[in-house]
């Protein structure tokens, strides 16, 4: 049973994700149990029931979907098991046959994918499977839930008799139909059915005139319906077999329940452990649909929330296609307690609420809404005050209600607690109902316990400011439209803005004024120095994300200008080194010129061949002559690299072989359509699609449109049959 009171659970809301959660049960059992979930104190349960759900969650992923677990509750028949001499129904055997084939099912796909859901394996590993059962149904009661004929030997003989009885009833009935038909002492519908037996319809005025047993007549009295007296005999007979199959029937089911009867325990556990499944199931696709994980778990007394939502609002503004704002929230030894401020309507209970649903969540088996990096703690007890506690029915009113829950929390409160207070010492005097609270959270303070409170006291933030393990906290705030952004920050209290929202809302800036002037000076420049701290910091983080965007702006600009430099000094190089080859061919092409022109002149051969070679001698000269070993060293690489191609391309070859080897096997398991007139083809190793005009001896005449081709049916590829 759990430490955490039922008070907590409906303050955070819990009984609320136990309906949903039990919606997405499948089974009547499963809803029941979805309902009745509450946070388990054996932590190994729970680590078991946590990493079954995770499993589960995983299975939506991959293509190993696990079995349906559905199945209808056999406790009448659990019942009925319990007691000497009784005999099940058919529909209950189907039951217990159904329940048995499941958990076999389950047996064998767990055993299969060990690998993938180890715990669930090991669950399902620890049942004992019973084939006996559903073999021994299966030989009484067949598909259809009929008691088979073969059951018993007297049950197959008096079937037979029966039907030997019925043929003689139908076979008499028939004579007396035609003899009085032909006599004229017949309506027109001839025959009728009466109280299950087969009557003919006589006249009224020949009623004397048939032998038998007058069953009714019709309405108008013209007609009235006599069983034919030659079929009485056999009727008798008939009724007395159908008793004596009854009696069988219900002897034959009493051996068989007898012969479960010894299992009934083994049933007990086997719908136990489906209805364990079922809501493991729920918690799964629960889970998916709030995008739910299982947090990393420590014994380090931490509480790292993460980008946490609140599930039941997630849902809701999913449903509505509304965005829900996350919260990430620390507690720590360092950082045992954290004191919430500012304006309500800001975001503070639902903050208190997010945390303490999702811990009794997670205590309770189910996935919680958080960024995989978030770190849980498990807690003894988790003591709440929210909301509204008037008591009518024993006359408290608010504060004499809270503090008699403060004086709880006094009593129960340790280190492995965690508390949740909203709106912590209202109620009272401020002044001392202030005081009273500060004195509270102490106590809590020195116990070591872990908890997060909502307050609008200032002595309680400085309080926080005060205490090394204790942090102020806000709810973020535009300090111009002073609408909520609903961001907790760390580290600050929170103004109230009480004078800032009145006059927001239209409130005379003299009677503002006035208010002022009533209250403590101090207390004003106490919140409005937390109130200009808390818009400083607004400016401040607003300052620093455009500074993070220009900066980011920045490196990618100097990123793009210097992929940019590195280009035109690329092409500036590619320019310089094209410039100074044409100047060369320039200068060359000149040399040449002036070769060509004093041939031109003097038609001298050998002097042009002498400034040609000349001119190519001088080229050469410039031209870096490389070394015999330079020589060898480049052939050698040049070898090494062909041998290493040749290598590479002998691979690839081989490969393909085996590859098309493959195909070809693929190719010849596949079982050659049957192809039929007017089926649309393609060749192998064709794109075109035709259509076959004629079958004939494994060959097939092949239209398409333009042209047609006779070729053999293994050389096709069936496209679609003909519609």
């Amino acid at each position: 049973m759990s430490s955490i009171h039922t008070k907590t659970l409906q303050d955070l809301e819990f009984p609320t994700v136990l309906t949903q959660l039990s919606a997405r049960c499948n089974t009547e059992l499963g809803k029941v149990a979805a309902l009745e979930l509450r946070p388990l104190e054996n932590h190994e349960a729970l680590l078991n029931q946590l990493g079954q759900t995770s499993e589960y969650l995983s299975s939506f992923e991959n293509d190993n979907r696990i079995p349906n677990h559905g199945f209808d509750a056999i406790d009448k028949e659990l019942k009925l098991l319990q007691i000497e001499n009784t005999v099940l129904e058919v529909s209950g055997f189907r039951r217990i046959s159904h329940l048995c084939e499941t958990i076999s099912l389950h047996k064998k796909f767990f055993k299969k994918f060990k690998e993938y859901y180890p715990l669930l394996f090991e669950a399902t590993e620890k049942l004992q499977e019973n084939p006996f059962i559903p073999k021994s149904i299966l030989e009484v009661i067949d598909k259809f839930g009929e008691v088979r004929d073969n059951a018993s030997v007297d049950l197959k003989r008096i079937r037979f008799d029966i039907n030997s009885v019925r043929g003689k009833i139908n076979q008499s009935f028939g004579t007396a139909l035609q003899r009085y038909q032909a006599a004229e002492f017949l309506d027109d519908i001839k025959e009728s059915i009466v109280e299950n037996r087969r009557v003919l319809a006589v006249k009224a005025m020949y009623r004397r005139k048939v032998k038998g047993t007058v069953l009714g007549n019709s309405k108008t009295g013209s007609i009235v319906y006599i069983v034919p007296e030659t079929t009485l005999q056999y009727t008798t007979e008939l009724s007395n077999l159908e008793y004596e199959e009854r009696e069988e029937i219900r002897r034959i089911l009493l051996q068989l329940t007898n012969t479960i009867r010894p299992e009934s325990g083994l049933l007990e556990t086997y719908q136990y452990f489906l209805t364990h499944i079922d809501v493991t199931a729920a918690k799964a696709k629960y889970a998916n649909e709030m995008q739910a994980i299982l947090p990393n778990l420590n014994t380090e007394r931490k509480l790292l929330l993460r980008d946490a939502f609140h599930p039941l609002l997630f849902l809701n503004n999913k449903s509505k296609g509304e965005k829900t704002w996350p919260q990430t929230i620390e507690l720590s030894q360092n950082n045992r307690i954290i004191v919430i401020s500012g304006p309500n309507a800001g975001g503070k209970s639902i903050t208190l609420k997010t945390i303490g649903l999702l811990q009794v969540m997670l205590q309770s088996g189910l996935l919680i809404p958080v960024h995989e990096r978030s770190t849980v703690c498990f807690f003894d007890k988790i003591l709440t005050d929210i909301g509204d506690n008037q008591s009518i029915e024993n006359h408290l009113s608010t504060y004499s209600y809270r503090l008699k829950n403060m004086n709880s929390f006094l009593k129960r409160c340790n280190k492995n607690t965690l508390f949740l207070i909203d709106e912590f010492g209202t109620g009272s005097d401020p002044e001392l109902g202030g005081a009273l609270a500060e004195a509270f959270l102490e106590i809590f303070y020195e116990r070591e316990a872990f908890g997060v409170i909502t307050t609008h006291y200032a002595n309680l933030k400085l309080l926080a400011n005060e205490l090394p393990n204790m942090t102020n906290a806000n709810m973020q705030f535009d300090n111009k439209t002073l609408e909520p952004t609903y961001q907790l920050v760390l580290g600050e209290a929170g103004s109230s803005f009480t004078f800032e929202v009145a006059q927001k809302n239209g409130i005379p800036y003299s009677l503002i004024n006035k208010a002022k002037k009533k209250i403590d000076r101090g207390k004003v420049r106490f919140d409005a120095t937390i109130s200009k701290l808390q818009k400083e910091r607004s400016k401040m983080s607003k300052t620093e994300s455009r500074l993070q965007d220009k900066e980011s702006k920045a490196k990618q600009e100097a990123e793009r200008l210097e992929k940019l430099n590195q280009k035109i000094k690329n092409k500036l190089e590619n320019y310089q080194e094209l410039y100074d080859h044409n100047q060369r061919m320039i200068h060359l092409g000149n040399k040449l010129n002036d070769a060509a022109e004093r041939y031109f002149h003097d038609k001298k051969k050998r002097v042009l061949i002498s400034d040609v070679l000349r001119i190519v001698e001088t080229e050469n000269s410039k031209r870096r002559k490389s070394s015999v070993k330079e020589a060898k060293a480049k052939k050698a690489v040049k070898k090494q690299t062909a041998n290493e191609l040749q290598q590479k391309i002998v691979k690839v070859r081989e490969q393909k072989k085996v590859e098309k080897k493959k195909a070809v096997q693929q190719e010849q398991k596949k079982p050659r359509p049957v192809f039929k007139l007017g089926d649309r083809v393609r060749m192998h190793d064709g794109k075109a699609v035709g259509t076959i005009d004629t079958l004939e001896k494994g060959k097939a005449v092949v239209n398409y449109g333009l042209f047609t081709t006779n070729v053999s049916v293994d050389l096709l590829d069936l496209v679609e049959k003909k519609k």
